[in-house]
């Protein structure tokens, strides 16, 4: 039987065939039966759920509802045209604010970690990249800036204040443990310990691991707020997560940063941007070479008069350069110390 009967899922049986040879004859039909469970006996809801970054001034936002505690979000409904479209519309009508760019995120089944309904929940989550504007509905909706959720993620200012707080308690945490030499050299790897490089990137794993050691909310964890990040509902958090450490990624190897940006800008507040991003202080010379001679931007020939000091010159992002070439993004040019 051809193997899409088997991928789809179903049995089959054959019907009698008469004759023999070129005159052989099909009398019947194959019949498929299915060996799953009806819906109704299986019950699945999809929830569609938006990562909406935008920068500020420097400092990375996201878009919420629930004044802060969730992100937007809604069940996938028969009436909605694709993923895409139903995700677009609970955006709009829950913060009146459209959906620009957007790329599917990931796709979150787990059982311990869904929402308490009846049956089972599959989260799909978005990443969409867009300037702040105004959110208003009757959703409690409006922008938070990420490191209110993730405290632990920002070094621009040198290590943030949680970490000595969040060491000092994983530490117990694995002590606790039998393998307790394995689950501290996850923790000194995942949170960059005992002299052990930062990785920006592994934004997810952190949350997943202070999550395990029930240090945070969700987890019913006993670490106040102020050190583990404000609570979200559901596996929301965790979503948020994934989109930080996806676009941290992103913009190392795709241009995707000039989303964030207006269409004019200068190259201090382009460094700022990427700054916020990824958490980390940038070297400013090598920052600048690198964005000069990939010829990610050109000069306007207008200069910004608001830059609290001498007029900078004004860029602009040479959008042609992605059909020219392929393109890598910032490569983050840390700055030292």
């Amino acid at each position: 039987m051809p193997d899409p009967a088997r991928k789809a899922g179903l049995r089959y049986r054959y019907r009698r065939f008469q004759g023999s040879g070129a005159s052989l004859a099909f009398t019947g039909a194959i019949a498929f039966e299915p060996w799953y469970k009806p819906f109704a006996m299986n019950p699945l809801a999809a929830d569609l759920i938006a990562v909406l970054v935008a920068v500020t001034d420097g400092a990375p936002r996201v878009l919420t509802i629930q004044d802060g505690r969730a992100l937007p979000s809604g069940p996938f409904e028969l009436d909605h045209r694709s993923l895409q479209s139903g995700l677009r519309a609970w955006v709009e009508q829950q913060t009146h604010h459209p959906l620009g760019y957007v790329e599917q995120l990931y796709t979150f089944a787990d059982r311990d970690r869904a929402r308490e309904i009846a049956g089972r929940a599959i989260s799909i989550s978005y990443l969409g990249l867009t300037r702040e504007g105004p959110a208003s509905g009757g959703y409690e909706a409006g922008w938070q800036g990420w490191y209110t959720y993730f405290p632990w993620e920002d070094f621009r200012g040198g290590p943030p204040a949680p970490i000595d707080a969040i060491a000092t308690a994983l530490r117990a945490w694995a002590d606790a443990a039998a393998g307790r030499n394995d689950r501290w050299q996850r923790a000194a790897v995942t949170f960059g310990l005992e002299g052990r490089d930062w990785n920006e990137e592994l934004v997810l794993q952190r949350y997943e691991l202070l999550y395990e050691a029930k240090l945070v909310a969700e987890a019913r964890g006993t670490l106040p707020a102020a050190l583990t990040g404000q609570p979200m509902h559901a596996d929301h958090r965790r979503i948020l997560a994934t989109g930080i450490a996806r676009l941290r990624a992103k913009i190392k190897y795709r241009p995707v940063v000039f989303e964030l940006m207006p269409p004019d800008f200068t190259l201090l507040r382009l460094q700022r941007t990427v700054e916020g991003i990824a958490g980390r202080p940038l070297h400013k010379q090598n920052f600048r070479r690198l964005v000069e001679t990939q010829a990610l931007v050109e000069e306007t020939g207008a200069m910004a008069a608001d830059t609290g000091g001498r007029p900078a010159k004004l860029y602009r992002f040479r959008r042609e350069i992605l059909a020219e070439r392929a393109v890598s993004g910032t490569k983050l040019p840390l700055a030292r110390g």
